[in-house]
């Protein structure tokens, strides 16, 4: 609804004014509809770069012509919401006033329901970005039009500053210390909203540090060829801490990419970047630092480990932006990737790969990636929902999606026991027959994890992730070593 000068509250009541891209929302909308386009097609970037010199009304003017971020996938700051619910329930004038495109203004007020009117940048009428002096013009324009003599203005950022500065009563949301310091300084008296501080732990959350267990496959050819050189075992500790962090990088721009799918997943929500906990600057800082320091990290290993690095992170980055959403080809890139591990490990050790140990991997991984598939399409099932968000997939495909990951997992363990009998175990173990024991122990906990997904016990979690505290999997990882162990050296 917009104010008219006739309907206009009573002079003595202060609207109020609130910013969107930082207070309403700890995320910017600006930034989300860049992720968007990008996510549409990676070429947008170049146009995107192409606008910045029009200006930065006209390039929001451009961006939001092409995209708009949905109001119902944002993140919000709910105490604040709150607040403005309360308010207007009293009758308080509300209006959302944003240097954010008008139309991305217009959208997020008609989804909360709670202003009365909107401000936003229009670059056709005027060219002028609402921010900062010119906001303030614009409120006090609009706020003398209603019949006000004086206004209430939330913010959050530096920017802010001087809308305050002509502000009757302010609200700071979000805001840094120093920030809240200055605005106290003209208004002792302002409310405060506080911003949850960047911790530790979230950033540790948002680059998966967890995940970096999977590079463990690393050491598996120095394990398959029974090396104990020290020097080979910190060549390929060096390629490990590579690999996390390119992973990490690369997870982020996943998520980044992904954040509207990840907003409507019940788990994935709560992510440090869809939640808004994290920034999406700090994030695209963050994964490029990593992928440098990466980089030269593998460059300080060998030219050949740097080689296969690019190959995982180029494969990482096409799975996020497109190939995630073919069906079965996304598996097939999963566990592709989960091998590939396994080969840069032999490249930065100068260790022979095994083509025994490359089909076991490629069975069992995906085999392990269907699992995931499953899982996720379970939580479908009991969401009541037949699309899987940016998948490929529908719920009916469960079973069949089933089958081939269970017989996935089953052929891993023919390769294995097909190997047995094979010369290379002949000539890498004394004792080879222990190795019939490994079969039966991972058929074992394979049957086992499908079991699980079926029983809707894994959540749509990764099942390595799962692996890593389930009790059951680290006996079975100890039996394995031990049965190893055994063909080694005999009892």
């Amino acid at each position: 609804m917009t104010l008219s000068a006739s309907t206009a509250p009573a002079p003595d009541t202060c609207p109020l004014y609130v910013d969107l891209d930082g207070t309403l929302t700890p995320s910017d909308t600006l930034h989300e509809s860049a992720m968007l386009f990008v996510r549409r097609n990676p070429l947008n970037l170049l146009r995107m770069l192409a606008w910045l010199p029009l200006g930065k009304a006209a390039f929001k003017q451009r961006l939001a012509s092409a995209v708009r971020p949905d109001p119902a996938r944002l993140p919000f700051h709910e105490p604040f919401v709150q607040f403005l619910r309360d308010e207007h329930a009293r009758g308080r004038p509300l209006v959302l006033a944003s240097a954010a495109d008008a139309r991305i203004v217009q959208d997020v007020a008609a989804h909360l329901a709670v202003f009365d009117d909107t401000l936003g940048t229009n670059a056709r009428q005027d060219g002028i970005n609402l921010s900062r002096a010119h906001k303030r013009a614009a409120i006090d324009a609009h706020a003398k039009a209603h019949g006000h003599s004086g206004w209430a203005y939330a913010g959050n950022s530096r920017d802010d500053l001087d809308v305050w500065a002509g502000s009757a009563e302010a609200v700071a949301v979000n805001a840094s210390p120093g920030v809240v310091a200055s605005l106290r300084r003209t208004h002792p008296q302002a409310r405060v909203f506080e911003r949850e501080p960047l911790s530790l732990k979230t950033l540790l959350r948002a680059i998966r540090l967890k995940q970096w267990s999977k590079n463990g496959l690393l050491f598996v050819p120095l394990l398959g060829a029974h090396s104990l050189n020290p020097a080979l075992w910190g060549v390929v500790l060096l390629a490990f801490l590579a690999f996390g962090l390119c992973a990490s990088a690369t997870y982020l721009f996943n998520d980044l990419l992904d954040l509207p799918n990840d907003r409507a997943h019940r788990i994935k929500r709560n992510r440090p970047l869809a939640s808004g906990a994290l920034g999406i600057p700090t994030a695209v800082a963050l994964g490029a630092a990593m992928l440098v320091l990466g980089f030269a990290i593998a460059w300080s290993v060998s030219a050949g480990f740097t080689a296969m690095l690019l190959a995982y992170t180029a494969a990482t980055l096409a799975y996020s932006l497109y190939l995630k959403r073919l069906a079965l080809i996304d598996v097939l890139v999963l566990s592709g990737l989960y091998t590939l591990r396994i080969g840069a490990g032999a490249v930065a050790s100068g260790v022979d790969l095994s083509n025994w140990l490359l089909a076991i991997s490629i069975f069992l991984f995906l085999s392990l990636a269907l699992v995931k598939r499953c899982a996720e399409l379970e939580e479908l099932e009991d969401d009541g929902s037949s699309l899987a968000p940016g998948r490929g997939y529908h719920a009916r495909d469960l079973a069949s999606l089933r089958a081939m990951g269970m017989a996935s997992g089953f052929l891993a363990v023919l390769v294995l026991a097909l190997y047995i009998d094979s010369q290379n175990s002949q000539k890498l173990y004394a004792h080879p027959d222990w190795l019939w024991a490994a079969a039966p122990v991972l058929l074992l906990w394979i049957m086992r994890i499908w079991l699980k997904t079926g029983r809707r016990e894994l959540h749509g979690e990764d099942p390595l992730q799962f692996a890593l505290r389930d009790p059951f999997s680290w006996g079975t990882l100890l039996v394995m070593g031990a049965i190893g162990l055994a063909a080694t050296v005999g009892f």
